[in-house]
């Protein structure tokens, strides 16, 4: 068997690229011809084109990567098929199911690599492409140093003007505390001309400082040359990474994001949706093989090989629908965020498994 399993593997190996090679190319000539118009009126040169859908490639093979798997399985395990060569190893006592052995290792250990993958090389990649399209096609941007605004905890809010990353300050800074019984009553208002981070304490130094405290019959307010604030919990890395989308952070942001918005009091079903989905669809080849071998195994009289890929394909992007409409469920609060990423895996996994006890024969 070890023979027929190097066989198998090199095949479905070498498919795999192909695919991923083939489908990569369609994704980047069809955007090229939609962006085409764009990169010539802002004059961009060729190597930076070059360069974007350098960058930009690793979201596509991310996208397609299930569908580059399937077909490759189809292939491998259809024309084994049409050849005869499955009947043969029936014949020689060796089960579908030991046939599909080598197909889910390999498939298993591209998943795993795929987790990293997607969850540090994929939001790299598309950090620079995003730069890349605010640099010269003028989209999307956004300077992060200012008009930052966010929730610091459950009951306070920050508004920053400017923010200056070589000196760790914060210029033009109001922080709006509220009575945590009755979000619309606030109670304590500190408004800063200037703010630097002390890296040695831990602590915000405001410096020109107004304090104003409200009541329901009065206010009074202070006033301070300098006021350490020990009670503030974000950091000056924590504001870029507030200005950066979650298709740009990797696991590790992404988890610390998560742990921000909880502290926050702010809701983190979307971005805890995002986090697990990275892992989910990571595993969507090892579903979408599960679910398309044992059809592509079983030798067909009408329509061949082509029909097999085509019906096949057709449930594969009904697999991809099928997860984000659960993604929109979950994000409306209709799931729960771990069962929202892995709802469509699990479907899939279920009807894959219904077709597997025939394989033993």
């Amino acid at each position: 068997m070890k023979i027929l399993d190097r066989y198998l593997i090199k095949q479905y190996l070498l498919t795999i690229i192909f695919g991923l090679i083939a489908f990569t190319l369609i994704f980047v000539v069809i955007d090229m011809m939609e962006n085409l118009d764009d990169f010539i009126d802002q004059n961009v040169p060729t190597f930076i084109i070059f360069n974007y859908y350098l960058v930009f490639s690793p979201e596509i093979i991310k996208l397609i990567s299930p569908v580059a798997v399937l077909f490759a399985a189809l292939f491998t395990a259809g024309k084994a098929a049409n050849l005869s060569e499955i009947t043969a190893i029936k014949a020689s006592g060796v089960s579908l199911l030991r046939f599909m052995l080598p197909f889910l290792i390999t498939t298993f250990i591209i998943s795993l690599a795929s987790i990293y993958f997607s969850g540090y090389v994929v939001p790299h990649a598309n950090s620079i492409k995003v730069n890349l399209e605010r640099k010269y096609l003028n989209r999307g941007f956004v300077f992060t140093g200012s008009n930052i605004f966010f929730k610091d905890s459950p009951v306070k809010i920050v508004n920053i003007a400017f923010f200056d990353n070589s000196l760790n300050q914060a210029h033009r800074v109001s922080i709006q505390e509220f009575d945590i019984s009755d979000p619309t009553k606030m109670i304590s208002r500190i408004d800063a001309l200037k703010m630097t981070y002390d890296t040695t304490a831990h602590c915000w130094k405001a410096q020109n400082v107004a304090k104003r405290f409200f009541s329901s019959d009065k206010e009074s307010a202070n006033y301070y040359n300098q006021l350490t604030l020990f009670d503030l919990n974000f950091r000056p890395e924590d504001l870029a990474s507030k200005q950066q989308k979650p298709e740009e952070m990797n696991l590790k942001e992404l988890k610390k994001l998560i742990t921000s918005q909880e502290r926050e009091g702010t809701d983190p079903k979307s971005t805890l949706i995002e986090y697990y989905s990275r892992f989910s669809f990571s595993m969507a080849s090892m579903v979408v093989v599960l679910f398309g071998i044992p059809l592509a195994a079983t030798k067909r009289r009408r329509g061949g090989l082509a029909v097999q890929i085509g019906i096949n394909i057709l449930v594969t992007f009904i697999y991809l629908v099928f997860m984000k409409v659960s993604q929109a469920f979950g994000k409306n609060g209709a799931l729960d965020p771990l069962l929202t990423a892995w709802f469509a895996n699990l479907v899939f996994l279920l009807a894959a498994l219904a077709t597997l006890p025939k394989l033993r024969h």
